[in-house]
């Protein structure tokens, strides 16, 4: 039984956990678990036309040219509905009955990028009631009250709505259509909650786990219609105060929560999809709810990646415009170009470059999470010299990450999607459900025998580092006082409600430590256009634009797996917690190895390349030739983010 579902490009996925009395360092035990489906960005499009041409100006509508049957992968032309409807059919034939739920992350209208053929309000309903209909004819139930099977939990996405990007605060005309359209995924005593704001929550999975969908054009940095999250004036500030009382109430409940969105909380040098006051509070959010917060899920981009948020960049009472990135490098609109969003990911790369280093004794690529999180061997004394350096080197970087659950950071998973801008996706994550009946009252269980303290000077020593270590800087926040530094001015206290972080004895959230809910790791799959539209065409010939025997080729369009984080030997993935992105991202961030330059460059004597350091901080290696051989994950990263479409050689990067 899977928990839960999204679509975005489309992602399906399956979980596993164990009990809290069982938790210790991750991939020690054989939880059970359950799957998820996640999908998004289908992006229909009723005017797409196989065999038309896929050049700006006339995107798969009209002329001549290369139009796939079943979509223009490598284009910019959307999803017809022959990709849509033979999507839905292998999800109905290969995942209905193994999912719990399902988490729809928006974009359910083509892009307004034709001028001969503009959007209209009746079209864009009409398509996302098009999408509502294809859940239904899958997950219909007449036996149930709301007529489905399984929660389906939508959230609204930039191309949603008309004109697209703007979307004033609530009520407003598309709050009331989309209650409507969406009569059957909110919940009844939810109804009134979404018309205010294009918000609601949906307990998936009774008591247990809520899925909270976001509004998160209130957010978006493109929406000229709102100014951020700053002013109670604004929706942006009422959205962020209901986040906050609905994961307070769901704390007190014992109950965990994910959050979905469309446009994803990223963050870079070049690319701010948020408007700042918004990240800075929702950063804050997901730190001192880490307790409660099982992940997040977000689409919009198209790329397969995930957003490292950082707590040490959250100076909410006094923002430092330093830390903010310019206004002219924020999120740019329509520019899908794979420049721009190489660029992009090379920047997440150059910010993961600066991420606190393990111990040197911790290898970086075979050893284990939790050779790298282990706390207990910080405390332990042999005697010996070099031993005492390596504790104190293992104490110093469990306190920089936020101890040995890197509490510290928190993650935002971000799908690629169904519309073929490379090739179209579907998601799978498996989570644990080891105890999930008994899962409230284990949450107000006490920490796991092997994580305390074994002796009374350990115990001392952890009461003092306590605070610094698992909530770095809070205090300081919630007194409205800046760290000690005598140069820089008192800072002003919040204007606003500072949420409580987790209780000091609670045990490390679902999204840090393996148990109930936790998510364990994701199949990702792809459908081959470019092989499924030349076997169509030879089929039918090039300019066939239906199915010659709908029963006899309703099978042609199939989703095979790209990778699987569980057995992937690059990822090298033990679950989906923080800790493991955390060391992930670490990995993807480092210099190429002579391993990686003899796999890329075949190279076997180290005159072939050199380290170069004059401009690259990563410090790349590059080959006779100036060729930078990138080290062998962040070149996987890159590949996959672009779902395979591309080699790696075509990947640009700044």
């Amino acid at each position: 039984m899977i928990p839960y579902l999204f679509l975005q490009g489309i992602l399906v996925a399956s979980a596993s956990a164990f009990p809290v009395l069982e938790q210790q360092p991750l991939g020690n035990a054989l939880p059970e678990y359950d799957s998820q489906f996640d999908g998004g960005n289908p992006h229909p499009d009723l005017h797409y036309k196989a065999g038309s041409s896929s050049d700006d100006g006339a995107p798969c509508h009209r002329g001549k040219g290369s139009a796939g049957y079943f979509g223009a992968e490598g284009s910019e032309c959307d999803s017809p509905f022959s990709l849509i409807n033979e999507t839905f059919s292998w999800i109905e034939k290969n995942l209905k009955g193994n999912i719990d739920f399902v988490l729809w992350t928006g974009d359910s209208a083509r892009h307004d990028n034709d001028e001969k053929v503009p959007r209209t309000e009746d079209e864009v309903v009409q398509l996302n009631e098009m999408l509502v209909d294809k859940f239904i004819d899958v997950f219909g139930d007449k036996r149930s009250p709301n007529g489905l099977s399984i929660p389906i939990v939508p959230t609204i996405g930039n191309n949603d709505i008309m004109p697209h990007n703007i979307f004033r605060a609530g009520p407003n005309r598309w709050t009331k259509r989309f209650e409507k359209i969406w009569s059957k995924f909110i919940p009844e005593h939810e109804l009134h909650t979404f018309v205010e704001g294009g918000w609601f929550t949906s307990e998936v999975i009774p008591s247990k786990l809520t899925a909270i969908s976001l509004n998160t054009m209130y957010f978006f940095d493109s929406n000229s219609a709102v100014d951020g999250c700053a002013a109670k004036s604004q929706p942006g500030y009422e959205h962020m105060e209901w986040l906050r009382v609905q994961l307070q109430l769901l704390r007190e409940r014992g109950m965990k929560a994910i959050l979905i969105g469309h446009v994803p909380p990223a963050r870079t040098d070049s690319k701010q999809s948020w408007d700042e006051s918004c990240w800075q509070k929702y950063a804050l959010w997901v730190h001192q709810y880490r307790d409660v917060i099982v992940g997040s899920v977000y689409g919009h981009m198209n790329i397969d990646h995930f957003i490292l948020q950082d707590h040490h960049k959250v100076n909410i009472a006094d923002t430092d415009p330093d830390d903010t990135p310019p206004k002219a490098s924020r999120d740019a609109t329509g520019d899908l170009s794979i420049r721009s969003r190489s660029g992009y990911l090379s920047d997440l790369r150059h910010d993961w470059s600066k991420l606190p280093s393990p111990p040197p004794d911790v290898s970086m690529d075979n050893s284990t999470v939790d050779d790298w999180f282990r706390e207990k061997e910080a405390f332990e004394d042999d005697g010996d010299i070099e031993f005492r350096k390596s504790k104190k080197e293992r104490r110093q970087f469990l306190k920089k990450i936020g101890g040995p659950w890197a509490e510290r950071y928190s993650v935002s998973l971000v799908s690629p999607s169904l519309v073929p801008n490379y090739f179209p996706t579907l998601r799978v994550v498996e989570y644990n459900i080891t105890g999930l009946e008994n899962i409230r009252a284990r949450a107000e269980t006490p920490v796991a025998a092997d994580t305390l303290p074994s002796s009374p000077e350990e115990a001392e020593e952890l009461a003092a580092d306590s605070e610094s270590i698992r909530d770095p800087g809070m205090e300081d926040l919630k007194k409205g006082k800046k760290k000690k530094d005598k140069k820089k001015k008192k800072k002003k206290k919040p204007s606003f409600k500072v949420p409580e972080p987790p209780s000091p004895t609670a045990p490390p959230g679902p999204a840090y430590s393996n148990q109930p809910l936790t998510w364990l790791g994701y199949t990702q799959y792809f459908a081959n256009l470019t092989k499924i539209n030349n076997e169509y065409s030879e089929r039918y010939g090039p300019s066939a634009d239906s199915l010659v025997d709908e029963t006899k080729d309703k099978n042609l369009l199939t989703f095979e797996i790209e990778y699987d984080t569980k057995k992937d030997d690059i990822y090298k993935m033990e679950d989906l917690t923080v800790r493991s992105y955390f060391k992930l991202a670490s990995r993807i961030a480092k210099k190429a190895s002579a391993k990686d330059q003899i796999s890329e460059s075949g190279a076997t004597d180290d005159l072939h390349a050199a380290i170069d350091n004059d401009d690259d901080e990563l410090g790349d290696m590059k080959d006779a030739k100036g060729k930078k051989i990138r080290n062998r994950v962040w070149k996987t990263f890159l590949k996959r983010a672009f779902v395979g479409y591309y080699k790696p050689d075509e990947i640009e990067e700044d």
